[in-house]
């Protein structure tokens, strides 16, 4: 009998999928654990295996069509046998273009529509007796260039029609010219659209509830980061892994969550939930949007492997490798954007944490250090706080925690 093969939900916040390329065709034979296409999620391109054995007898849709969970994407039996009752019954997927065989599609590119342009000023014509001004089109064209008023010109043609010779330069030199007070400029108006990506429909679902529906408030603050810059400098010389300032910056949050657990916390409605685990999401800037991978048991782990687990997560984000058990979990996120130059900005709190640490650039300038004025390394980082969980008081003693990590680093070894 044949079977209809549906979208199958592929992570925890995926609602919809796109068909990035089928592996099978009309006709292919297929057996349980074939990967019959390649799947974009909400969060990476993933292999889609199918159960079912038999024919392919029908391909739903197109390489590129969206398709919501559970919609039909292809129907698998016997050869020969009729399906058409079972795609009837079936409910339609929005954006699918059914296909009945399937062939290489080029990948869609951004489309340029040139809107039109704006309208060149049309050339005056002379006047007639009936008060309309007329003129050849090739004396219009020849006005336009040469700026000339057709208003002032006589014509010779036929009922007094503006003609080519009137504007030879010996019928019009003691012609007034068309005023301009400036050059006309004329230009294309175009833009261009590309259809939104699975992750980015996903951040801007997750991220504008999480903006609506938590109360943001925020705290920053300045941090002395010389001690940190001079103890990486001194660890890089001896580990066998590059160790970053962020790295730097997961271990001490690690080691202040540790000290303030109401900060690793979740809002549940009627519940809040203190986790007494760790686990640190690590926002990472990809191609089609943001993905944060989670660091589990950050405050379990050395500063050398923290550095491993987010170099190869970095790796595997960008090439869109990333399993649904590399984002979720996470109890706190890291948003760091130092490498940019960017010295403070705030954060959207990353749904279920309480809060995310927005930490922006280590920048040399003037600080007071003993009763002295010295150049000094700083830091600034904002904490966006849920206001449902966290009241100002817990924040603000868990950046000062922190702030006591960074500045005196050798504490995170205790």
């Amino acid at each position: 009998m044949a079977e209809l093969i549906t979208m199958p939900k592929m992570s925890d916040t995926m609602t919809e999928g796109v068909i990035v390329k089928w592996n099978v065709k009309v006709g292919d034979s297929v057996k349980s654990g074939d990967i019959m296409a390649e799947v974009e999620t909400d969060k990476a391109t993933m292999d889609m295996e199918v159960y079912s054995k038999g024919i392919v007898l029908h391909l739903v849709v197109q390489e590129g069509d969206a398709v919501p969970v559970d919609g039909p994407i292809a129907v698998v039996g016997k050869e020969g046998e009729d399906f058409q009752a079972l795609l009837s019954a079936a409910p339609a997927s929005s954006s699918a273009s059914p296909v009945s065989e399937v062939a290489p599609e080029a990948p869609a590119a951004p489309v340029s529509t040139p809107a039109a342009a704006p309208a060149a000023p049309a050339a005056p014509a002379a006047a007639s007796n009936d008060g309309r001004l007329k003129a050849s089109p090739l004396a219009r064209k020849i006005a336009e260039e040469k700026g000339i008023d057709l208003s002032h010109i006589n014509g010779t043609g036929e009922n007094g029609r503006i003609v080519k010779r009137d504007l030879d330069s010996a019928n019009i030199a003691s012609a007034p010219a068309m005023s301009q007070t400036s050059a006309a400029v004329f230009g294309e108006e175009s833009f261009t659209e590309v259809n939104v990506s699975q992750m980015r429909k996903t951040i801007a679902g997750r991220l504008a509830e999480s903006k609506f529906n938590a109360p943001h408030f925020y705290l920053t603050v300045e941090i002395n980061m010389d001690k940190a810059t001079e103890a990486r400098a001194h660890m890089n010389k001896i580990s066998d892994v590059k160790i970053s300032m962020n790295d730097i910056v997961v271990k001490a949050c690690a080691a202040s969550l540790r000290l303030h657990p109401n900060i690793n916390s979740s809002w549940l409605g009627t519940k809040i939930r203190t986790n007494h685990h760790i686990h640190i999401g690590v926002a990472m800037a990809v191609e089609d949007g943001l993905l944060v991978p989670v660091v589990r048991f950050a405050d379990h782990k050395p500063l050398a492997q923290i550095s491993k687990e987010v170099k190869a997560y970095g790796a595997k984000a960008k090439e869109k490798k990333l399993q649904p058990q590399d984002w979720t979990g996470n109890t706190f996120t890291i948003s760091n954007l130092g490498m940019f130059g960017i010295d403070e900005f705030t954060a959207i709190i990353n749904p279920p944490d309480a809060c995310i640490l927005a930490v922006g650039t280590v920048k040399d300038t003037v600080g007071v250090v003993n009763g002295e004025i010295k150049p000094v390394k700083t830091m600034k980082v904002t904490l966006s706080c849920d206001h449902r969980v966290v009241d100002g008081a817990m924040g603000a003693a868990f950046l000062q925690t922190l702030k006591q990590f960074l500045e005196e680093p050798v504490t995170l070894l205790v």
